[in-house]
């Protein structure tokens, strides 16, 4: 009999939503750049769900708070959706309730991006609470285990580039993986100085457009990088009539990010993959993830999850996701600490250890 999948199992609990909080948190990280998210508390018989808001731009945050600086806990006057999601319902209904919802009041987000991932905010918030509601954890209602969660610590190399922060890490968490952005001034010295038998992913970021990141694609380089690192992963690289020809051969190194947000985005890639990282609040919904979840397991494909600097409630339930479905790959979902900007001295080891008794969407 096979298991159930994420959404069907999810689908038809019963949810009460009595009230709605919020929460903004920000956090200075390791890329040089004050991290905002904001915590989504949903509260009904007792239970509390959470969801984190992992919208990159501060202004979309303060939107929601009277005075952010001040306090982080108080909506801002005629927020409007907190009415909106009260109520009796199934976890279904609620999220088909959602698509008529206006989750940005104040105004649309910075960047279209924005939707999924606020979207994302509340289904999470309202599966932990349902969870919480019918007294069960994820990996129970899905009848799989719960495995000890292997990890990668992301990080850039710093201007000029260096392997020093690479080194450091490794140096306090033995056996630890990483998954790296190689840029344009990277040298053949940085690399030497790096441990690359220890670099699981390298992240070329060649899909995105009109960020600080953006890599503009360039065969020379992509050759350069698959060659110094033979046995790593690449994850995004820009198929274009100049750079199709490097990965000829290498498909079944490369894996895609940016561009996943369901299974048609999948479908839409320059070949079918045998990589893919999974970032939840890509998929907005949980349905989207759970069809996508689904397809690349009827192909064999293997799966990572994939972190954005979150700092409350969502790193954990990237870890909860991870633990069921892929414990054991590259997953970019290292604890907060490695995105500190200075390296602590202690660190969490890896694998992850799941707790004795979760309840909802938590580890």
């Amino acid at each position: 009999m096979s298991k159930p999948t994420l959404y069907r199992a999810i689908a038809d609990l019963p949810l009460t939503v009595e009230s709605v909080g919020l929460r903004r948190r920000a956090r200075d990280t390791s890329s040089g750049f004050e991290r905002v998210s904001t915590t989504v508390r949903l509260r009904g018989e007792g239970e509390l769900g959470r969801g984190e808001d992992v919208t990159y731009d501060a202004p979309d945050h303060d939107a929601l708070f009277a005075d952010p600086e001040r306090d982080p806990r108080t909506p801002a006057d005629g927020l409007g959706f907190e009415a909106a999601l009260s109520g009796e319902w199934t976890f279904r209904e609620f999220s088909s309730h959602l698509d008529e919802v206006d989750l940005f009041p104040a105004g649309e987000p910075e960047r279209k991006t924005g939707y999924p991932y606020r979207r994302w905010a509340v289904e999470s918030a309202a599966m932990d609470l349902a969870l919480r509601q019918s007294d069960t954890d994820l990996a129970s209602i899905l009848d799989r285990g719960r495995d000890p969660v292997s990890f990668a610590a992301s990080t850039r190399l710093g201007d000029p580039p260096t392997a020093d922060r690479v080194t450091g890490i490794a140096e306090r968490v033995p056996g630890i993986g990483f998954k790296l952005d190689p840029t344009d001034d990277w040298t053949d010295a940085v690399v030497e100085d790096l441990p690359t038998e220890q670099v699981r992913v390298l992240d070329l970021k060649g899909l995105y457009e009109g960020t600080e990141v953006d890599q503009e694609p360039d065969a020379e380089f992509y050759e350069w990088v698959l060659e110094s690192f033979p046995n790593a992963v690449i994850e995004d690289p820009a198929i274009t009539d100049e750079t199709r020809h490097v990965f000829e051969g290498e498909e079944h190194r490369v894996s895609w990010d940016y561009p996943i947000t369901g299974v048609e985005s999948v479908e839409d890639l320059p070949w079918e993959p045998e990589w893919l990282n999974v970032k939840p609040s890509r998929f907005g919904t949980l349905e989207s993830l759970s069809d996508t979840l689904e397809w690349a397991r009827e192909r064999d494909v293997t799966l990572y999850g994939g972190g954005q600097f979150e700092l409350g409630v969502g790193r954990d339930q990237l870890h909860a996701l991870a633990s069921v479905f892929y414990p054991d790959a590259p997953n970019d979902i290292a604890p907060g600490a490695f995105n500190d900007p200075e390296v602590p001295d202690r660190l969490p080891a890896t694998p992850l250890a799941p707790s004795a008794a979760p309840r909802g969407f938590e580890f």
